[in-house]
């Protein structure tokens, strides 16, 4: 029985043969895309999951609010990780990360290369996170100072050899990092990747016990059954016995003044499988992605694979005059309704089965594509993997029984008197399934479109916004603390090439990321009342003039002027949050030892010179926080403000400058728009991907519309030729064809316009500088999608209009 269902199904689907094409590509465009979109949600949810004890894993963040400013940060105090583990039994290990301040300059032969994926770790890596080592011993790897744990893929960089055990990496031309362990690459799902791996007892600043900063990304492993909420509430008590027992040190005040004046020190845990796409805080070890992208994608995966059952549905069900009189002949000769509905399931599965095998083509073909669109390295092998052997066939039975049900009822209910005396072709106009799909696909595709235009009107809004300084025609160099005393003079001879305007030497540039944030108190008691938080950056005089930065008040930062030594350049985050009328001449002071309280001899005073505009040095989905300018050396960077058509040759000289200089030293440099735009590869890459999306959600629905307006033209043949004989042009005819189409196109921008406005504002929040959400892009929406629904239906609708109507009279 299954064998003639088959036969028929194949007689049937080759003797319609445009149907059948139709229905196979809107089908398989609609799977591959859908498989696309599987595996991208896949991968996105799988990291971190291949640690052994990834469910036990919790990251400690923090939580402050502090004179007048609030962090929420991924970080944590050097000593919260051992106090954990020491006052409480529910913590089995602890590892703390952190990242060097300047570059990691490895020698090689004889020149030095920029490894950047470098990270000081604990000596207890390996019992919090699953890296398996192929060489050395994981308990002892990183316990001693100046040693190191490098990937294979390092060992052979410089090695060319991964047995490396007890060698040495020279690092900055003075200090030799023994290589006490060797660990396999690390998987491209977790949300921090690294090659070397520092034995934190190198870094000085770990041992320091400074619980007032937040410093580090701390990690917990907790036992088997413990309850992360319940434990949470043990950090009440280490705030109490610790953090605020070393601010009543450094500010004087009982910890009940601390709270009434408004200020507050939280700690709670992030689970580390949820950090990728749950964690955009301040101080993130790497760059992760966000849970409402894998919400959106798999939401149009899911309406780009009901798009194209909708098609083969309405399809099936337009095709009904064509195959009632099949319906009728075979139920008068004794077929049962349960039979037909077999028959055309079983048509339904074949398409999809036929539709999955060319999916998987495509996908395969686009799989490398997409990759590169993605920034991902996704390799599916379709049929090694027996759980997604067994996911492809059930998808197509699913999409098979889903797409042919509706069909298989209505055209297996019949009446076959009905049929043979010609009844059931009226049935075609007055179908309100089939508008109601048609609705639900233009719903869905004006839905698309909106989104579309608002995530591109975002990023191109984060493209060109003002942010404060002027990002354009900036040449960074990097390593040039490596210069030491001779900064100077390589700032006069960068100055006297031809093209470049200023320099500055700092490693606090904007696009930089780096960060060092403290208080400032309006009172040389350290009262915390007039206290504000603030990023404290070291820069040259030489900073706002080079990054185009806007001086409000006040003046910049004058070689010329030796009291600048104690002068502080404020931007307008801050001003505001001191509260002064005119903070001008105004006095700030700052703790040298945040544990040594207010002693006279532990207070440095500095006045304010200078108000600068507020730029963005962060990502634009967080506000301008309170940030600081002094005068002091830096130089870990070195910004270059340039001005010529010939940047290859201005580069070239630059390199030239650099090698007399630092002869041996890796030459790295950057643009400063290009440091700006990585801040946002993923969103770029993100709409990038749903744009191409939606362009097929939309390419699917036009088919569909073709497939209808086909087989409008077909059933009305006759009408049409009557039509003609009697007068009608051909726009008559083309207006009666598509007039119906179109009102549905049009009750579904009524209903998707709200629905898109409502969803895009949702996203929109997450950005602290956005666009505002204006009616011109439902508009633009509705229109396009009525353009493009006009034209799909036009195209057939004219070729009926034009066509002999003796041919389609005599037909009858």
């Amino acid at each position: 029985m299954l064998r003639n269902y088959l036969t028929m199904s194949f007689r049937s689907l080759w003797k319609n043969k445009g149907f059948s094409l139709i229905n196979i590509m809107g089908l398989a465009i609609g799977l591959a895309t859908c498989l696309l979109i599987l595996f991208f949600v896949i991968d996105e949810l799988s990291y971190d999951k291949y640690n052994e004890r990834a469910k036990d894993i919790y990251r400690v963040d923090a939580d402050i609010q502090f004179g007048g400013s609030h962090f929420d940060m991924a970080m944590s105090p050097d000593p919260i990780g051992l106090t954990l583990q020491k006052d409480y039994p529910e913590v089995e290990a602890y590892v703390r990360f952190r990242r060097p301040e300047d570059r990691f300059l490895v020698r090689k032969a004889d020149q030095n290369v920029a490894e950047d994926n470098v990270l000081f770790a604990d000596s207890s890596l390996f019992n919090v996170f699953t890296l398996p080592m192929v060489q050395g011993n994981p308990a002892t790897a990183l316990t001693e100072p100046n040693t190191v744990v490098i990937t294979e893929a390092i060992a052979r960089k410089y090695f060319n050899s991964t047995d490396v055990l007890g060698k040495s990496l020279l690092v900055n031309d003075t200090l030799p990092y023994k290589i006490t362990g060797v660990i396999k690459a690390m998987p491209a799902q977790s949300h921090f990747y690294n090659d070397i791996f520092i034995s934190m007892s190198s870094n000085a600043e770990s041992r320091m016990g400074l619980w007032v900063m937040n410093n580090y990304q701390t990690y917990i492993v907790l036992k088997p059954g413990s309850d992360p909420k319940k434990f949470e509430k043990h950090f009440d008590e280490v705030v109490d016995k610790y953090v605020l027992l070393q601010v009543q040190q450094m500010l004087g005040i009982t910890k009940d003044q601390f709270r009434q004046g408004g200020n507050f020190a939280r700690y709670h845990l992030f689970t580390l499988t949820d950090i990728h796409l749950h964690s955009s805080k301040v101080g993130e070890i790497g760059v992760n992605s966000d849970i409402q992208y894998v919400y959106i994608f798999s939401a149009a995966a899911i309406f780009i694979l009901l798009i194209a059952c909708v098609n083969f549905m309405n399809l099936s069900t337009a095709r009904s005059a064509n195959r009632a009189k099949e319906v009728g002949v075979r139920k008068v000769l004794g077929s049962l309704r349960n039979n037909l509905i077999k028959q055309f399931i079983t048509e339904s599965v074949v398409v999809a089965g036929i539709s999955m095998l060319l999916a998987i083509m495509i996908v395969s073909i686009c799989l490398p594509y997409f990759n590169n669109l993605s920034g991902k390295n996704i390799d599916v092998h379709f049929f090694e993997m027996p759980w997604m052997v067994a996911s492809i066939i059930g998808l197509t039975l699913l999409v098979g029984f889903l797409a042919g049900s509706y069909p298989a009822f209505y055209l297996s209910a019949f009446r076959p008197v009905k049929v043979l005396k010609g009844e059931v072709a009226s049935g075609f106009r007055s179908s309100r399934l089939r508008s109601a799909l048609v609705i639900f696909q233009f719903c869905i595709s004006i839905l698309l479109i909106v989104s579309t235009i608002v995530i591109y009107s975002q990023l191109r809004y984060i493209r060109h916004k003002d942010i404060g300084f002027d990002r354009e025609q900036v040449l960074v160099l990097q390593n040039t603390d490596k210069l030491g005393n001779g900064t100077k003079a390589f700032r006069s001879e960068l100055k006297r090439i031809k093209g470049v305007e200023e320099v500055t030497m700092t490693k606090f540039l904007p696009t930089s990321g780096k960060l060092s944030d403290a208080p400032l108190f309006r009172d040389a008691s350290f009262d915390q009342k007039s206290a504000i938080s603030t990023q404290l950056w070291n820069v040259d005089e030489h900073y706002v003039p080079t990054l185009g930065m806007t001086m409000l008040r006040g003046r910049n930062f004058s070689e010329d002027m030796s009291t600048d030594a104690s002068g502080v350049i404020l931007n307008e985050a801050a001003a505001a949050q001191l509260g002064y009328k005119d903070p001008l001449n105004k006095y700030l002071y700052i703790p040298k030892d945040f544990r040594a309280g207010n002693s006279p001899d532990n207070i440095l005073t500095f006045h304010i010179i200078g108000i600068v505009k507020d730029f963005n040095y962060s990502s634009l989905r967080q506000k301008v926080s309170p940030l600081a300018l002094f005068l002091g050396a830096s130089p870990g960077t070195t910004g270059i403000r340039i001005k010529t058509a010939d940047i290859p040759g201005l580069i070239a000289q630059v390199k030239q400058a650099w090698n007399r200089m630092q002869p041996g030293q890796p030459f790295s440099y950057s643009f400063m728009d290009d440091d700006f735009n990585r801040i946002y590869n993923a969103e770029q890459r993100t709409g990038s991907i749903f744009i191409y999306f939606a362009a097929l959600a939309i390419i699917v629905a036009c088919l569909g519309l073709f497939g209808l307006v086909t087989y409008a033209a077909e059933q009305r043949s006759k009408e049409i030729g009557v039509r003609k004989i009697l007068g009608a042009s051909v726009n008559n005819i083309v207006v009666m064809l598509t007039s119906d189409f179109l009102k549905l196109v049009l009750i579904a921008i009524v209903i998707a316009a709200p629905l898109a406005w409502w969803l895009m504002v949702k996203w929109l929040q997450g950005f602290s500088y956005r666009i505002n959400m204006s009616a011109w892009f439902l508009v633009f929406a509705g229109a396009l999608a009525t353009a493009i629904a006009v034209v799909t239906a036009c195209s057939q609708a004219i070729k009926a209009a034009v066509a002999n109507p003796v041919k389609s009279l005599r037909r009858e």
